[in-house]
């Protein structure tokens, strides 16, 4: 019989690792107007200011200054999460004429920018097992 090295253990148990869910619990809303748009990145490079490179992007309704969301079937890894509030409800996150968003936002780890958006770095956390994060959206 063969014994797995704990190095081969740890592959077939990535190989064989159920998938993950993520619950994001969105708060600090003024308003249930509209809704708010959320987005799951794993790449520093997409976050936050490409949205359309997301890999999953959900949209809910808000009720008492709240909203949930969930990300189901995720592998292990590393990910930041980006919101705003699409109070208007067009569709769109609209920003000023320099590209400052006029509708309040938030990210994963209440990340802030300095002189634009957060940075991956700042908003990223690790999932390793189903898990919750919360952002205060301002």
């Amino acid at each position: 019989m063969y014994k797995l090295t704990p190095i081969l253990m740890l592959a077939a148990a990535a190989l064989h690792a159920e998938p993950l869910t993520l619950k994001v619990n969105l708060k600090g809303f003024k308003s249930d107007k509209g809704a708010v748009e959320v987005a799951l990145f794993d790449q520093a490079a997409a976050f936050p200011k490409n949205p359309e490179k997301a890999i999953a992007k959900q949209r809910a309704t808000i009720a008492g200054g709240t909203a949930t969301v969930e990300f189901r079937d995720l592998k292990p890894g590393t990910y930041a999460v980006s919101a705003y509030h699409d109070a208007n409800n067009n569709g769109k996150m609209d920003t000023n004429f320099i590209g400052i968003p006029k509708e309040p936002t938030g990210a994963s780890n209440d990340a802030k920018g300095r002189m634009g958006p957060p940075s991956f770095k700042d908003a990223q956390f690790t999932l390793n097992a189903p898990g919750a994060v919360s952002i205060s959206v301002q």
